[in-house]
């Protein structure tokens, strides 16, 4: 070979050829330490190089390039591999080398001596004398230095962690006496692997060798390798395999178009790395639990799976971490996607059945979540295992919570290979329509059929409908139960009405809750009840009968003696019931006896029906309604509070009925503690139009109006709260007490000035309330129709209120009409009754945590007791304002006069001059100028 002279070398042989060596991608930097090693070596000094990575990385691939970069540069090389299989063979690598040394080629014309044969170095004899040990180290060594002398040379050793021990010998024997000859040694080594011979990796290799670490192909080099276009799909494939390029090898002879990634592996791969791992007790079990559980492998189960003790796989598990087997995490998982699949590729179809069989029930006896159990459940094909179908149907049932329609789908299919009975099979049937529905609207519907076909029991088949009903609470999903149940009720009604009158309710409910419209006609519905006579059904037809009574706004007395009879019995189905929950604890709220009560049948231990709810929602909400009613605002927002986060991890706020009037309770009572800043972001994260179709969009509308109503958005809040009225009139809702909207609306339309409106609305407040009877709704009805009245009718309505919100638990609407009514009494003139009753309101508003009502009591009472003060300056008792009016008056201005002076309203002039007639015990203006003593002119400028 024609070689360039460098004339740097001492040797003055050939210099290192600029090239690089074909089918390397990706590794340029590595192929340049490995020049400049050669260089070095040239110019008479010995050096050495470590090449580490892990299993497939293309450790051999770089020997095989630095080897030829070596000899394109005049070196003599000599490369030879340690395998598994010849580890016990003693001195084989050592004589793979001298056999390289003696047969590499001469020099063309240039005489080689002779060196001696590997035979004669390292003779196959056993035992060796010590003699004879030392005298083939010195033979190894006079091979290496004589054909060092003769040119540079490069010895590489391929894989020597499973280097024989007297080969390792051999190398640490030379190292230190080739320093001052052109030798370049090279060795590569799987990372992580533990050296356990009596020969250290430094020993073989100098103490300072250069380290030259393998990494994965970056996503160019991944593409071109596995000739794909650099996008998306490239970077996929780099990250399923970290770039290995044995891993890619295998990858690209399965590439197809379409392919998934995710489930992409090679049995091959997964035998190799089985067979590797026999050499580590252990391990190749280990592997499998790993593979076996995927994320859900925790050190604990992996080693009940393996079937070992923890010690072993402690071992096991850190021998695969430091060769990059295993990711070095506290939950061990194999580091490549690619590498799992292979490995599962490479177990039998049955004996991978069966592991993950056993995963899944080691998952389920340590609590894991079903939909967890559930994945390895789906994998256990071709197995029975009768305990999984509720797991299944549970782990179904969160993964639609969870928006994952076609994995619940995978789930109940699973769940129906097992051995079911016919009630089962139709439960699990109707949960399979639901979530194909989220999938495909149009088979839904067979999927029920085929559920009927299945009732073998009625009361079972009624039962499972209305679960279904339950379960299925809004928009489209709360259409396909209404129609499901039809069915069901069709293919049920030849029982009589004792088999279908539980469906019926619940499907009456739900339509009354899911229209826009008015709800079923009440009276037809009514007509079924004659022949039930259980004490069930006769529970049920009472909370129904509470219901109608609610809905049409007719009598608290006999709404609260129904819920009462409701509640008598442990039904909490009906209480469960979204629209009738709404309603029963807005009608309950006033009544602490049956609110406790009401939460008792909530508060089960089971899970609610509803899949939306986290168990035990129910009764916190009820509570926090309860204490909301009574002005308790700290506490109830402590309740709605945590709710509101659990049904946002569920991310159900905007979908599910029952989150949703959560949401809006927590913004209208937020507005009542003057929190506006919690209740606007809480409003930012419900989704209107996915509400639009609910019951309990009325109410979230009614606390948006309250909000924008409190912050500087009259206008906008006067439509919110005059929206929900329309909505729940067209409803045919005249329960006043639902959501109060006349009340706040008729506040609004008085801060815009339509005085007019406000009082329309401030009398049909009323009539609903005094209709209704109970005290916090009439209170809060008389407090709004004073507020409209500035006359004696506005003072007398207040009081009204006072006295009949006194002997309630409403404390927070006590305080409304007290502050109200000491508002108007020293407008009124009435400053020292005024100074009493803002009083009261301010500790009554404080006491509830209503920092806005509260700063208004406080803010009236101060000025309260300085017209007071001023009141007692004055020898007629008279406030300044009502003795400057007085005194106007008496010199003959009229009352449009006297308000154009003093920029006040007629109505005010009016009222200042009855409050100045009262306090000097006369009946008209011809009396003011004796009463006053004396006439005199005001200046009014």
């Amino acid at each position: 070979m024609h070689t360039e002279v460098n004339p740097e070398s001492p040797f003055g042989g050939p210099s290192v050829p600029k090239r690089r060596a074909a089918g390397l991608l990706g590794r340029d930097g590595e192929l340049d330490t490995i020049t400049g090693l050669l260089r070095a070596a040239l110019r008479g000094r010995a050096v050495s190089a470590v090449v580490v990575g892990e299993f497939g990385m293309g450790k051999s691939s770089m020997l095989t390039a630095a080897g030829e970069l070596a000899e394109a540069a005049g070196f003599t090389v000599a490369i030879a591999t340690a395998s598994r299989l010849e580890t016990h063979l003693s001195g084989g690598v050592g004589r793979q080398l001298v056999e390289g040394l003696t047969h590499a080629p001469a020099e063309p014309g240039s005489p080689r001596p002779r060196t001696p044969h590997a035979a004669e170095i390292l003779p196959d004899r056993r035992p060796l004398t010590e003699q004879d040990q030392t005298e083939a180290l010195d033979a190894f060594f006079h091979a290496v230095r004589q054909a060092a002398e003769q040119g540079p040379v490069f010895l590489g050793i391929d894989n020597i962690h499973l280097a024989d021990p007297w080969s390792t010998r051999c190398l640490a024997y030379i190292r230190h006496r080739v320093e001052r000859l052109p030798v370049v040694v090279v060795l590569t080594s799987l990372i992580g692997h533990l050296q356990t011979g009596e020969v250290a990796l430094l020993e073989m290799s100098g103490c300072t060798p250069a380290t030259i670490r393998l990494r994965g192909l970056g996503t160019r080099h991944v593409a071109e390798f596995l000739r794909v276009s650099v996008g998306r799909f490239a970077e996929e494939c780099r990250e399923v395999t970290g770039g290995n390029p044995f891993l890619l090898g295998a990858l690209r002879r399965r590439l197809v178009p379409g392919m998934d990634l995710d489930t992409a592996g090679s049995a091959m791969i997964g035998e190799v790395l089985r067979v590797r791992m026999h050499e580590y007790t252990a391990a190749p079990k280990m592997l499998e639990a790993v593979a076996i559980l995927g994320e859900d492998a925790t050190f604990d189960l992996l080693a009940q799976l393996a079937g070992v003790d923890e010690g072993t796989a402690m071992e096991a598990i850190d021998t695969m971490v430091r060769v990059h087997l295993l990711s070095n995490s506290h939950r061990p998982s194999l580091t490549y996607p690619f590498v799992r699949n292979s490995v599962l590729a490479d177990m039998p179809l049955t004996t991978r059945a069966v592991t993950q069989s056993r995963a899944a029930r080691l998952l389920h006896d340590a609590g894991a979540a079903p939909e967890r159990v559930g994945v390895h459940l789906l994998e256990a094909t071709a197995i029975r295992i009768p305990w999984a179908v509720d797991v299944l149907r549970l782990a179904a049932r969160h993964s639609v919570v969870e928006g994952d329609p076609e994995l619940s789908v995978r789930f109940l299919s699973r769940a129906l290979e097992e051995r079911l009975s016919e009630r089962k099979r139709m439960a699990i049937l109707l949960q399979l329509a639901h979530a194909e529905f989220h999938c495909d609207q149009d088979s839904a519907p067979a999927r029920v059929r085929e559920a009927i076909d299945h009732i073998d029991d009625r009361e079972t088949a009624a039962f499972v409908a209305t679960a279904m009903i339950l379960s299925l609470c809004c928009g489209p999903d709360a259409r396909l139960a209404i129609n499901s149940a039809g069915q069901f009720a069709a293919r049920l009604d030849a029982g009589g009405p004792d088999a279908v009158w539980p469906l019926l309710c619940m499907t009456y409910l739900a339509e009354a809750g899911s229209r826009l419209g008015p709800p079923p006609d009440f009276r037809d519905f009514e007509r079924q009840w004659a022949p039930l006579n259980d004490p069930a059904s006769q529970q049920s037809r009472s909370g129904l009968l509470a219901l109608d009574t609610v809905r049409g706004g007719k009598s608290s007395a006999n709404a609260v003696r129904h819920f009462g009879e409701a509640l008598s019995g442990e039904q909490p189905e009906l209480f469960e019931q979204p629209y009738f929950f709404t309603l029963a604890t807005a009608a309950l709220a006033d009544e602490p006896a049956l609110t406790d009560k009401l939460c008792q049948v909530l508060d089960t231990k089971r899970l609610p029906w509803d899949f939306h709810v986290p168990k035990g929602a129910l009764a916190t909400l009820a509570r926090g309604i309860a204490l909301q009613a009574g002005g308790d605002l700290v506490r109830a927002s402590v309740h709605f509070e945590s709710l509101v986060r659990q049904f946002d991890e569920r991310g159900v706020t905007s979908r599910c009925p029952i989150a949703v009037l959560c949401a809006a309770r927590l913004i209208e009572v937020s507005v009542d503690l003057g929190r506006h800043d919690v209740a606007k972001a809480l409003l930012d994260r419900v989704d209107f139009g996915a509400t639009q179709a609910l019951f309990t969009h009325n109410y979230l509308l009614y606390a948006r109006g309250r909000l924008r109503a409190a912050t500087g958005e009259p206008e906008l809040g006067y439509e919110d709260l005059r929206g929900c009225g329309r909505r729940l009139e067209h409803h045919g809702m005249r329960f006043p007490g639902f959501a109060p909207w006349r009340a706040h609306a008729a506040r609004t339309a008085l801060a815009l000035g339509r005085t007019d409106a406000a009082a329309r609305l401030a009398e049909e407040d009323l009539e609903a309330a005094e209709r209704w009877g109970a005290p916090r709704i009439l209170g809060g009805a008389l407090t709004t129709a004073g507020l409209v009245r500035e006359d004696e009718e506005g003072e007398r309505l207040l009081t009204k209120a006072v006295d009949v919100l006194g002997g309630s638990t409403a404390k927070l609407a006590l305080a409304e009409a007290l502050t109200e009514l000491g508002v108007l009494q020293a407008r009124h003139g009435q400053a020292e009754k005024a100074v009493g009753t803002l009083r009261m309101a301010a500790q009554s508003s404080k006491h509830c945590g209503a920092r806005p009502l509260a700063r208004r009591a406080a803010e009236a009472l101060r000025a309260a007791r300085t017209s007071l003060a001023t009141a007692k300056d004055n020898e007629h008792g008279l406030t300044k304002q009502e003795y400057r009016v007085a005194l106007m008056a008496s010199q003959g201005l009229t009352n449009r006069e006297i308000a154009e002076a003093l920029h006040l309203t007629r109505r005010t002039v009016e009222l200042h001059l009855s409050g100045a007639y009262r306090k000097l015990g006369i009946t008209g203006r011809t009396e003011l100028g004796s009463a006053l003593g004396r006439s005199q002119r005001v200046d009014t400028d």
